[in-house]
């Protein structure tokens, strides 16, 4: 079975979000995803400035399957990227929710995390697929 962090919140749709302690949300796609897509190719990140839309694609990881599109877990700004992806996506196999994240936002509404899956739910949903 995937790894499912108890810290973590997650969509249904397999990205997952941690809230840093400066405020920023960190989002990655869950080791369950990653494993689903097989080894990564080629990872398109959003950029640094971009506004986002909860629920919004805003970036795509494409491995020699299959590519996926991201969507954003939160409305917010764009704070950061993961650059070392560029050269590296394979670190997403490797650390799905360590080095293998994708970008920062600072959330227009941290409370919005509260509407994400929590661990138990998200391993209840992947218990179900």
């Amino acid at each position: 079975m995937s790894e499912v962090p108890a810290d973590l919140r997650f969509l249904k749709s397999h990205e997952w979000a941690r809230l840093e302690d400066d405020g920023r949300v960190r989002v990655g796609i869950s080791d369950h995803a990653q494993e689903a897509l097989g080894d990564l190719v080629f990872v398109e990140l959003p950029e640094v400035g971009d506004e986002l839309e909860a629920d919004q694609a805003c970036a795509v990881v494409e491995s020699v399957k299959a590519a996926s599109d991201v969507y954003a877990p939160l409305a917010g700004e764009v704070v950061e990227v993961n650059e070392t992806l560029n050269d590296s996506p394979e670190l997403v196999n490797e650390a799905a929710y360590g080095d293998g994240w994708l970008f920062c936002i600072q959330p227009a509404d941290a409370a919005a995390m509260d509407g994400l899956l929590d661990a138990e739910a998200y391993a209840q949903l992947l218990d179900s697929e």
